[in-house]
């Protein structure tokens, strides 16, 4: 019975990876990739899940509670998006270069 009551976690797990993380999404041919890509959607799962408990991303990134992974993964996502542009804004010299590097023009 224990066993069986714990089954629903496991679809959960799996709706929202699938959904969410895209773990069905992947275009690789052997093994070795193949379990790489579940453990990278694997640690996603844990990390962005972890911050959902912990409240991390609810401190700084949500004005609303947490409450479902979609929710969670939206914050994780503004955070990103804002780390990502702060970054820019210090660095647009090194992301000018790069750019430059695969031929394209960044102004």
């Amino acid at each position: 019975m224990n066993t069986y009551s714990q089954r629903n976690w496991v679809e959960v797990f799996y709706r929202e990876a699938k959904g969410w993380l895209g773990l069905r999404e992947y275009q690789v041919r052997d093994k070795t990739s193949l379990l790489r890509h579940f453990t990278l959607v694997f640690c996603a799962y844990t990390f962005i899940l972890w911050h959902q408990l912990t409240g991390g991303l609810r401190r700084r990134w949500a004005n609303k509670p947490l409450n479902t992974f979609g929710d969670a993964i939206d914050a994780f996502r503004t955070a990103i998006s804002y780390r990502f542009f702060h970054w820019l804004i210090l660095h647009r010299d090194v992301f000018a270069a790069y750019k430059a590097s695969l031929d394209y023009i960044w102004a």
